[in-house]
């Protein structure tokens, strides 16, 4: 397995700088396709006129979400001019996730920012949230301080789910390519931590078939949250990369994330692959 197309989702009025960076060079190291992806459309005001003043709003908003479009892509081109044999730009007008996740078929992995826990617009924005739980794809989130995909060393926050079952299988390549990968489970109060272990011992004989060298952990059951134990962690090791399932649901229309998988889209020290 590896990765031959690589998607890079950018977004009006954010960073891209940090995830163009590290698309390019996922694309470079397996010598994949990069694909970047953009689409917005124009958010009408609250109060709005009618008429000929109408349209001629709508003629200038719509201008300048093309233009924008148009920067995102010069953006695009010029970052991975030397990374891959092969780019190509998508975009459309059109509302961000919709598109997204459509276009999504054609990709091995996404690479996406990540994202504020307050920030949110349908109209030039696809969160990570959507991305992670809709397109059947591994994501991999890049925090805006990012510079480049430090994979050295890669925690893989294990649960016996299958979202994490998912992710293991779908970071695979990465983690051929990784120097110390080290598999962590945060057991619950009333867990039997042996059992655990058995969890993460078998994770790691099941890599070792694929070629992956890595060390089981798991700590003591404390009072701490699973997130405080799972940083704490990560700062041990190095860790430059986590990989983990993702774990929500939809309600009321609205994509809620489980706490772990909420600090993951938005922390800002590594980057994460996560998997739905």
């Amino acid at each position: 397995m590896t990765y031959a197309t690589v998607m890079v989702s950018l977004a009006l009025d954010q960073p891209n700088n940090a995830r163009l960076e590290v698309a390019g060079e996922l694309a470079e190291r397996f010598e994949a396709d990069i694909i970047g992806i953009a689409a917005a459309r124009f958010a009408p005001p609250l109060y709005f006129t009618d008429g000929i003043a109408a349209q001629r709003l709508i003629d200038q908003e719509e201008g300048s979400v093309k233009r924008r479009l148009a920067d995102l892509e010069a953006q695009f081109r010029a970052a991975t001019r030397t990374r891959s044999a092969r780019a190509e730009w998508r975009s459309a007008m059109d509302f961000p996730a919709r598109y997204v996740l459509a276009q999504a078929r054609c990709a091995d992995i996404i690479v996406s920012g990540g994202q504020s826990p307050v920030f949110s617009d349908a109209f030039s924005l696809v969160s990570p949230r959507d991305l992670v739980m809709q397109t059947g794809r591994p994501l991999l989130v890049v925090p805006d301080r990012i510079n480049w995909l430090d994979s050295r060393s890669v925690l893989v926050a294990w649960k016996d789910t299958p979202e994490a079952r998912r992710a293991v299988a779908d970071a695979l390549p990465l983690l051929r390519k990784a120097r110390d990968v080290v598999i962590a489970e945060i057991p619950e109060k009333d867990d039997d931590r042996s059992a655990v272990m058995t969890h993460v011992s078998d994770v790691a004989a099941w890599l070792a078939r694929h070629g992956v060298t890595a060390t089981a952990r798991v700590p003591e059951a404390g009072n701490e949250t699973a997130v405080v134990q799972l940083e704490r962690i990560a700062d041990d090791v190095g860790a430059g990369l986590i990989v983990a399932g993702a774990y929500g649901h939809s309600r009321f229309r609205e994509l809620v994330l489980g706490g772990v998988t909420e600090y993951l889209v938005t922390q800002t020290a590594r980057c994460v692959l996560l998997s739905h």
